[in-house]
């Protein structure tokens, strides 16, 4: 296939440079242009480096950053991946709709949209033919949308529990790694040594959009899910990935053992289609008891390509009629840029590009 051209917005940051490393030798995509604020423009890649653990080609390295142009991505991208924050997201992301592009966005300002897909592969791969009803898509522009980076690492065992056993509620207490707010981050002096029990709006949207997520389609609008979902959420000093602990409660009696079982046995639509950044596992179950951490399961996933892309599920028991565990998922990967390569990927498989 000829491969699709693709634009990165937001290439300063961590999510943008996070796109960068994905789109590297792409099979269906080529990267053609990086975007940011005038005060980036003319950099090099290489003047604006944030990302630390993954080795750039010298290509990637070389490339020149421009000040935004909504005219001149929408010549040049058939798709924007949208790293940008959300202060400025939201416009630009509905004109590059508006001008014919698709876009995949990590922002948070058209997710709880009702012709918008908050889309998870795994979870609910037909919500991305919502698009269609979106009035931008004659003319082949349209907006899916990656959920918040907390949510994304619950989801998947979230919807295989709830699909197997019925869940009733589930309570949900997340330790969130630094990198979830961004370059430069927290301050250090916040940061070390503490942890921070408040980040601004992340329980009200986790709330919302796993009601979305596991909610169905009723005609032409999302239905929300009746389960029930509480949430507190902490910053911990952790550079990347998301611990989160869980308590659920399911309509049907389920073992521990029939829990890992349904986990470890769930495929779906990304694995089926062998998308390239799909991996093979998309959860992985640790049976040690103090597994998983963010030190040595962030980076879970494979093949390479999927590296940081599976959730992973430990310390799962049970008492009384409660299942409890820890889930832990990669959050500028699985939970940012990764996540809405592999929505693009889904797309193209969908005909939708």
């Amino acid at each position: 296939m000829n491969k699709i051209k693709v634009a990165v917005l937001g290439a300063t940051g961590m999510i943008g440079q996070r796109f960068v490393q994905l789109l590297e030798d792409h099979p269906y995509f080529e990267l053609s242009g990086l975007y940011a604020s005038e005060r980036s423009e003319g950099k090099m890649l290489r003047e604006a480096l944030k990302i630390r653990d993954h080795e750039f080609t010298e290509e990637s390295l070389d490339m020149r950053i421009s000040a935004m142009d909504v005219k001149e991505i929408a010549r040049t991208s058939r798709i924007a991946f949208s790293g940008l924050p959300s202060d400025i997201a939201g416009g630009i992301e509905s004109e590059l709709a508006a001008a014919g592009t698709a876009v995949f966005s990590n922002a948070a300002n058209h997710r709880m949209r009702n012709d918008v897909p908050l889309l998870i592969p795994e979870c609910n791969p037909d919500h991305l033919d919502m698009v269609r009803s979106q009035s931008t898509f004659a003319d082949g522009g349209f907006i899916v949308t990656n959920a918040n980076c907390s949510t994304t690492g619950i989801a998947p065992p979230l919807k295989v529990l709830d699909d197997a056993f019925g869940l009733q509620f589930a309570v949900v207490s997340t330790y969130q790694a630094i990198s979830g707010a961004g370059y430069p981050g927290v301050p250090s002096l916040d940061i070390l040594g503490n942890v921070v029990p408040y980040i601004k709006n992340e329980e009200e949207k986790m709330e919302a959009e796993l009601a979305k997520i596991l909610g169905s389609i009723d005609g032409d609008r999302f239905a929300p899910s009746p389960v029930q979902v509480l949430v507190n959420c902490a910053r911990v000093p952790v550079v990347d990935g998301h611990l989160e602990s869980l308590v659920l409660r399911t309509a049907k009696d389920a073992s521990v053992d029939d829990v890992m079982a349904a986990m470890e046995n769930f495929r779906s639509a990304p694995q089926e289609l062998r998308l390239p950044s799909a991996p093979v596992r998309p959860i992985i179950v640790r049976r040690e008891a103090d597994r998983p951490q963010p030190a040595l399961d962030a980076f879970a996933g494979e093949p390479a390509r999927a590296r940081g892309m599976s959730v992973v599920a430990g310390r799962v028991r049970k008492k009384d009629n409660y299942i409890k565990m820890f889930v832990l998922s990669h959050n500028t990967l699985r939970g940012g840029a990764g996540g809405s390569v592999l929505n693009a990927e889904l797309a193209v498989s969908r005909r939708l590009l």
